[in-house]
């Protein structure tokens, strides 16, 4: 509690201008001080001026953004509107958990307001979610491709659109959702006649021009650039060959005993790999990639959310977004070839204000990228020494764990 205090500040949300009834949830949901984003970001939003805010991860800009939206909803005049075309709000996110980790805490603010809220995210429920969105709903949350897919059917009007949010932008661009999002808002109602948000844990170029194309003025709010999430996060960095690096993530984990820790890797492959070994030298852990399907990749998150799980092994694409609290650990088995990547890795630990740890394996085919993620951090990653005692001596190795070591040539024959 103590370091989640120093996380947030004097203003309190009474003393802003919010609803009665967005009051009433933060309150029941224990909420009564802003984090700085909060703080800073939501007069400007109450005003009426588009924002354009960076934030850290985990600092409470997802309840900014839902706050402004729903404060514009509950206050619009919607008598002068014709049935069925009532003022809407969408918030675009980059992953389906994202998208349903802001449709929980949507939830939990507007418990109070009698707000309607669907999902709209592709790989399960189309016809469920599809019935909901036509029954009507007043906040859409969802993934860029399926919320066009609902619009070019008639599901959804995206004229009616009073309020905007596109969420972690960033990451928006890495997989290749600008056509798709440039598409949805150049169809609906002009910037200067809705409240358009924009979050991101990086105000890039190319993020910094699509807000200007696309928002009424923005006004920019910068809070703790998202680099600084290392800094409440103790880090350290293993020099070691690729063909240690099983033994050494086993001697690092018999020491540590993980209890909820994120393993990342750069490929599918390793990410097999490196579940297979922890799993037959006496660790539970599972994988999340890509490929996996949205009903187990629910499953799974939600087991080691609740701890059930205790190590998740991952590529970036598949933990983009996620929101999981209290993750003692982040293990780069794997050093990303992306320095902002590494920041958000990391992030992914020391969330709302907590401590972490964040261990990085430097072999020879990644550690060509150590030189621009330290670049990018502004400082050296303190490097430790891998000493006998940390290497496991003997591990049970699997087929798919002995994949990419060097072989030996067979025995030339004797003629």
């Amino acid at each position: 509690m103590e370091m989640l205090d120093q996380l947030l500040t004097d203003v309190e949300f009474a003393d802003l201008d919010l609803h009665p009834d967005l009051i009433k949830g933060l309150t029941a949901a224990g909420y009564t001080r802003c984090t700085p984003i909060q703080a800073r970001a939501l007069p400007l939003l109450l005003a009426g001026h588009d924002v354009a805010g960076q934030a850290q991860t985990g600092t409470g800009k997802t309840a900014a953004f839902l706050l402004a939206a729903m404060q514009r909803l509950l206050t619009t005049d919607r008598s002068r509107f014709p049935p069925g075309k009532t003022p809407q709000s969408i918030m675009l996110a980059p992953t389906r958990e994202l998208a349903i980790q802001i449709y929980n805490d949507a939830q939990l603010i507007g418990r109070e307001t009698g707000l309607r809220m669907g999902l709209a995210y592709g790989g399960v429920d189309y016809d469920k979610q599809r019935r909901i969105l036509l029954d009507g709903v007043d906040m859409i949350i969802g993934t860029p491709g399926r919320i066009i897919d609902y619009s070019k059917q008639g599901v959804i009007n995206l004229r009616n659109q009073c309020v905007v949010v596109l969420d972690e932008a960033d990451r928006m661009f890495d997989l290749g959702f600008i056509k798709d999002l440039r598409y949805l808002l150049r169809r609906m109602p002009h910037p200067t006649e809705r409240l358009t948000m924009l979050f991101s844990a990086t105000l890039s170029f190319r993020v910094n021009e699509l807000a200007y194309e696309h928002m009424n003025v923005p006004q920019i709010v910068e809070v703790a650039p998202d680099r600084r999430t290392a800094d409440r996060v103790e880090q350290r960095l293993y020099h070691s060959g690729a063909d240690e690096k099983l033994s050494l993530l086993i001697g690092l984990f018999r020491h540590l005993n993980p209890d909820r820790t994120l393993v990342f890797v750069n490929t599918k492959r390793a990410a097999s790999e490196v579940v297979d070994c922890l799993n037959a030298n006496g660790f539970t852990a599972n994988a999340l990639s890509g490929d996996v399907i949205q009903r187990k990749r629910q499953k799974l998150i939600d087991e080691f959310s609740k701890g059930e799980l205790p190590i998740l092994v991952a590529t970036d694409v598949a933990a983009r977004g996620l929101h999981i609290p209290e993750v003692s650990h982040v293990v780069n088995f794997d050093l990303p070839q992306n320095a902002e990547d590494y920041v958000h890795r990391i992030g992914r630990t020391a969330r709302a204000g907590a401590a972490g740890d964040a261990i990085s394996l430097a072999c020879e085919e990644y550690v060509f990228s150590l030189q621009a993620i330290e670049e990018y951090l502004g400082h050296r990653i303190p490097v430790a020494r891998v000493t006998d005692d940390l290497l496991a001596a003997e591990i049970v190795r699997t087929r798919s764990s002995n994949r990419g070591r060097p072989r030996r040539p067979p025995p030339r024959r004797r003629r």
